[in-house]
């Protein structure tokens, strides 16, 4: 059975209330924990069949923290680019990156907005280097 996600997550059969679906996830860094909602997108869908993940970030400009991931991710019918701001979960596809946005940034191109992060950010700020993640999909 498929059932398809709209961006705000509930299913396509708006009848059957049993079904209601969110993608949310959690991001643990140590005993911090972090949820996020993410946007329904091909590159997010591809990005959730790699979950669980534990990841070690590195710090990227003073701005996010990121990883290659172990493959690259769909881009079907993604924008040409974003704006990310503070708590965006991103993908940057020239790159194969993953990345979690602590400052503010400005327009890229390949970048695609997989969610946000709800939850205080200050806790990506605190390790200036590198920081051990791990990701969660919440059923």
């Amino acid at each position: 059975m498929i059932i398809r996600l709209n961006i705000y997550g509930q299913n396509d059969n708006t009848n059957d209330k049993s079904r209601d679906s969110k993608i949310k996830i959690t991001i643990t860094i140590g005993d911090k924990v972090l949820t996020a909602m993410l946007n329904d997108n091909p590159t997010t869908r591809d990005f959730i069949s790699l979950l669980p993940l534990t990841l070690t970030l590195d710090d990227y400009a003073g701005t996010e923290k990121v990883i290659k991931l172990s493959k690259k991710l769909s881009v079907k019918n993604s924008p040409s680019g974003s704006d990310p701001s503070v708590g965006d979960i991103a993908y940057y596809s020239p790159w194969g990156n993953l990345a979690f946005f602590y400052n503010d940034f400005g327009y890229s191109n390949g970048l695609i907005i997989l969610g946000k992060i709800d939850s205080d950010m200050e806790v990506f700020k605190k390790h200036s280097g590198t920081v051990k993640v791990r990701i969660d999909l919440i059923n």
